[in-house]
C-alpha cells in the first residue's frame, strides 16, 4: 500500500506541481501554436485550430493579502495563510478553507473577513467558534441552509458548520482508512475537495484513496467512484471501474452528476449518479495548457472544480495558474491568468495574475471567486 501522505499530496504548492510543470514546458516549447499560452495562431495539420482564449474576465481581489497571517478585516487588510478552498452561499457570503491557520473564514458581501470557526491551534475537537479546531481543511462547501461542509484533511474527517459556528464531525475518524458505514464508522484518506447537492448529500473527493465518497444527510457513507488505493486513469467501460489519480477537487450539478479535478492524470472527470466515469477534458498524464475541446485540451495538475447552473464547469488550473473554464460542450477556454507565469496583478483576462490558484466557486450571477494559494488572497472574476 502507497504511504501517499508522505508523496505529492502532501507537498507544498510549488513541489506538487514541479514535474508537471516541466512536462508543460517541454509541450509548450514543441507547439506554441496550439497551446494557451502561446502568442500565435499558426497552422499544422498535426494539431487542431486551438479556440481563442476568453479574455473578458476582471480580476479583482476581494480579500487579503500577499503576506501569510491570521487577521480578521475588511478587505486586503484581513490575512489567511494558503488559503486552499472556497464556496459561496446564496446571499454572497464566501467562505475559505484556511488551511495553515487551521480554521475556516467568512468573507461577507461587504468584504469583512471573520473566522466563524476553528483558530491557529489545530486539532479534531467539536465545538464553537473558536472552540472548534481543524488540522489543515483544504475543502469546503455550503448548502441552501447556509450550513458548511469542511473537508478537515490531516484530521481525515467531514465536518459539519451550522450557520450559528457550531461544529460537529459528519463522518469519519481520525485514523485514515477507506471504510464504507455511517459517521465515524467510516473512514477517508487525507480527503480534499467537498461539494453538496440540493438534498444535502455531500461528495468528497478521499485523495489518497483515489475515490469519489458519499456522504448522505444521516453520515452513511458509500463509495461512488474509483478503487481504493487504485491509482489509474481508466474510464469506466462497462466491465471495469473507473480509476483516478490523486484527485484533488468536486462539484456536483442539478442533475447529480460529479466533475472531478483528477490532478495527477491532469484531467477533468465526469462521474455519472451510478458511478460511471468518463473524461470531460484533459488529455491524460500530459501537462499543458491547450485550449481545445474536450481531450485536446490539457492541463497541469488542476486541484479546484466548480459548475454553474447552466452546466459550464470551472477550473482552477494550478499548476498553469490559470482559472479555465469548460463549456457543457467540453469547449476549454482561459478566463484569466497567464500560463506558466505567476504573481498578483489584478486585470482583465490573460492580464491577470495568480500563484498556484487551488479553489474555485462561481455565485449565481457567475461571479468567479478564486482561492489564490500562493498569493494567500481571495480574488474575483466579474
Amino acid at each position: 500500500m502507497h504511504n501517499l501522505s508522505q508523496q505529492r499530496p502532501q507537498l507544498s504548492t510549488p513541489q506538487v506541481s514541479r514535474r508537471a510543470l516541466l512536462a508543460a514546458g517541454s509541450l509548450l516549447a514543441l507547439c506554441l501554436t496550439g497551446c494557451g499560452g502561446g502568442g500565435s495562431s499558426g497552422n499544422s495539420s498535426a494539431n487542431p485550430t486551438p479556440i481563442a482564449r476568453e479574455n473578458t474576465g476582471v480580476v479583482t481581489t476581494l480579500a487579503g493579502d500577499t503576506s501569510s497571517g491570521f487577521t480578521d478585516g475588511s478587505g486586503t487588510a484581513a490575512l489567511f495563510s494558503t488559503p486552499q478552498g472556497v464556496a459561496v452561499d446564496a446571499s454572497g457570503n464566501v467562505y475559505v478553507a484556511d488551511r495553515l491557520n487551521n480554521s475556516i473564514r467568512k468573507i461577507s458581501v461587504a468584504g469583512g473577513v471573520t473566522t466563524l470557526a476553528g483558530s491557529a491551534t489545530s486539532g479534531s475537537a467539536d465545538g464553537n467558534g473558536a472552540a472548534a479546531s481543524f488540522k489543515d481543511p483544504y475543502g469546503v462547501a455550503v448548502d441552501a441552509s447556509g450550513n458548511v461542509y469542511v473537508a478537515d484533511s490531516s484530521n481525515h474527517l467531514i465536518r459539519k458548520i451550522t450557520p450559528a459556528g457550531g461544529v460537529t464531525t459528519l463522518a469519519g475518524s481520525t485514523t485514515p482508512g477507506s471504510r464504507d458505514g455511517t459517521g465515524t464508522a467510516a473512514a477517508f484518506n487525507f480527503p480534499r475537495g467537498i461539494a453538496v447537492d440540493a438534498s444535502g448529500n455531500v461528495y468528497v473527493a478521499d485523495t489518497n484513496n483515489h475515490t469519489i465518497r458519499k456522504v448522505t444527510p444521516a453520515g452513511v457513507v458509500t463509495t461512488l467512484a474509483g478503487i481504493a488505493q487504485s491509482r489509474g486513469r481508466r474510464d469506466s467501460d462497462g466491465e471495469f471501474a473507473g480509476l483516478l489519480d490523486t484527485p484533488w477537487g468536486v462539484a456536483v450539478d442539478a442533475s447529480g452528476n460529479v466533475f472531478v479535478a483528477d490532478t495527477v492524470n491532469h484531467l477533468i472527470r465526469k462521474v455519472t449518479p451510478a458511478g460511471v466515469v468518463t473524461t470531460l477534458a484533459g488529455t491524460a498524464e500530459v501537462a499543458g495548457s491547450n485550449n481545445a475541446t474536450g481531450t485536446l485540451a490539457s492541463f497541469n495538475a488542476p486541484r479546484g472544480v466548480t459548475a454553474d447552473a447552466s452546466g459550464n464547469i470551472y477550473v482552477a488550473d494550478t499548476g498553469n495558474h490559470l482559472i479555465r473554464k469548460i463549456t457543457k460542450d467540453g469547449v476549454v477556454t482561459t478566463m484569466a491568468g497567464t500560463a506558466g507565469a505567476t504573481g498578483s496583478t489584478n486585470a482583465t483576462g490573460t492580464s491577470a495574475l495568480f500563484s498556484s490558484p487551488s479553489g474555485v466557486t462561481v455565485d449565481a450571477n457567475n461571479n468567479v471567486y478564486v482561492a489564490d494559494t500562493g498569493n494567500n488572497m481571495i480574488r474575483k472574476i466579474n
